[in-house]
This record gives structure tokens, C-alpha cells and sequence, in this order.
């Protein structure tokens, strides 16, 4: 009738003796058989992929489909579709090495100013079928990320350009890292002595002690990298980058810094500052 005829829904139900609410029940049931052959579809169609890039196919077209990946999730659990992947993962730190430790400076150190610590870490993405890798420089105080790199190799050139781009408009009091080998390898250690940067460093095996570093990755991974089919190393480069210098500094609130970004967060510390203490940039 309602197709046909264009008669109200209202209208038509009173006319059957059925509640209007059955109408819906039933187009919502419709549409939910629908969505689940084609998700069969779409999983016997490519059967490596998980509920995110499932759900990214049924945007597309011919699909269409208005729907979030937490009802996929759900409708592929239910039709016993989720399928454990074992993925291998990558060691990236290296404490193995004959460079000079450093005690670690920052553990119950209250931090109350922008560049007062420092914290650096790497991280591993997954590229098709090789490995490329992050390197990674935050202020603690601000969140702000002063510096990151992106290579194909896991060596010091790595964390070494990340911390250079970090040195270009700002220089801390303490730089603190894990005890891996990039980090207290012999150009690294010397590049933060000439600026006269104290160095600290988390004793092997605690990953809690660079903390602020290991949320900081644990967020780019799930709000970037997770999110991301990168289709080449240039195409992930551009993206993380995007991420990091728009996304992250100028759109992504923190809770930690009173629901502001980090660019807002350091712009009102230092508009209530004393003009001599403005930073040199």
C-alpha cells in the first residue's frame, strides 16, 4: 500500500490493525538480512579481511551502506566470520649494547613547563608484507610532538632525524627514552650533550618508566595506524604526518590538559607567561 498506492504508513497500519512500530520492525529486520548476505559476500569475496576493512567495502559502492564497524563486528561475530590472526611482531628496542647508561631522572619529578622532559620512542606498522617504523618525541608537559621520523630501517638515522626535527624551535631540560641501542648509541647522546640536555633513561625491562611515550604511540596506533589501509610506504608517510601535525596537535583534545589540544593547551601557558619568558623559536 505504501509502496503502490503512497499511502501513510499511519494510515495503512490503522487500516490492517497493526501498530505502526511493525512496519519498522520489519523493514529493519529486512535490512538487517541484507546487510548480513552481503557481508558473506564481501568476506567469501576477500577472506583476509577484518571487520574494518570489511565495513570500509560496504561504504563503497555497490553496498552503500551507512554503518559502523562495531555493527560489523557484531554481525560477523554472529555469523562466525571473525577469524584469529596471528600476526608476527617486531622488537624494536635493543638493550644489548656496549653504550653508557643513564639513571632515570624523571621518576616523581613534578613537571610544571613546556620542555622540562622530553620522552622518545619507536614503534613498528605493519606494510603490506615488510615492516616501516616510527620514531617518536613528545613534550611531556604540553603532549606536543616536537619531532617524528618514518624510515624503512630500524637504525639510528631513524630516531636521529626525529629528535634533529625536535631541536629545530625548542631544546628540553631532560631527554628520557628506553635504553635501547638508537637512543644511546654514540651521535645520539652527543647531538642532546651540545645543547646541554640531561639525559634519562627507564631501566630495561620497564616499560612503564617511559610511560608517557608508550600512551603516546598506544594513540597513534589506534587513532591513525589501525584506521589506515596505507597503500605504499609515501602514502603512509603522508598520512601519519597529517595525523600527527593536524589531527593530533590541533584537533585531538586531552583530557590531561583540560579537554584542550596540545597547540591550544601551550598557546595559553605561554599568553599568561611574562613576556621575558617566551620561548626563542
Amino acid at each position: 500500500m505504501q509502496e503502490h498506492h503512497n499511502c501513510p504508513i499511519e494510515l495503512g497500519c490503522h487500516l490492517v490493525g497493526l501498530p505502526r512500530s511493525s512496519y519498522y520492525y520489519q523493514s529493519q529486520r529486512k535490512e538487517e538480512q541484507q546487510l548480513k548476505a552481503d557481508i558473506r559476500m564481501v568476506s567469501g569475496k576477500y577472506p583476509t579481511y577484518g571487520t574494518r576493512r570489511v565495513t570500509q567495502q560496504l561504504r563503497r559502492q555497490p553496498y552503500g551502506y551507512v554503518v559502523s564497524r562495531k555493527r560489523i563486528r557484531r554481525i560477523m561475530r554472529e555469523l562466525s566470520l571473525l577469524r584469529p590472526v596471528k600476526r608476527r611482531k617486531y622488537r624494536t628496542t635493543d638493550s644489548n649494547h656496549p653504550y653508557p647508561r643513564y639513571k632515570n631522572l624523571v621518576e616523581g619529578l613534578v613537571i610544571t613547563h613546556p620542555d622540562q622532559v622530553w620522552v622518545s620512542d619507536i614503534t613498528y606498522i605493519r606494510l603490506g608484507q615488510e615492516f616501516v617504523f616510527l620514531a617518536v618525541v613528545m613534550d611531556v608537559f604540553t603532549r606536543a610532538i616536537r619531532g617524528w621520523a618514518l624510515s624503512r630501517s630500524l637504525d639510528g638515522e631513524l630516531t636521529l632525524t626525529a629528535l634533529k626535527l625536535a631541536l629545530k624551535h625548542h631544546c628540553p631540560e631532560i631527554h628520557h627514552s628506553d635504553q635501547g641501542v638508537q637512543y644511546a648509541a654514540n651521535h645520539y647522546v652527543q647531538l642532546l650533550i651540545s645543547h646541554n640536555v640531561q639525559i634519562s633513561m627507564a631501566a630495561v625491562g620497564k616499560a612503564e618508566e617511559n610511560g608517557y611515550a608508550e600512551r603516546l604511540i598506544r594513540t597513534i596506533k589506534e587513532e591513525e595506524v589501525d584506521l589506515s589501509d596505507y597503500r605504499n610506504f609515501e602514502d603512509a608517510y603522508q598520512q601519519i604526518g597529517r595525523f600527527i601535525e593536524d589531527g593530533y596537535m590541533t584537533k585531538r583534545i586531552h583530557s590531561s590538559l583540560g579537554y584542550l589540544t596540545p597547540v591550544e593547551f601551550e598557546t595559553a601557558y605561554w599568553l599568561f607567561q611574562p613576556l621575558t619568558s617566551y620561548p626563542l623559536t
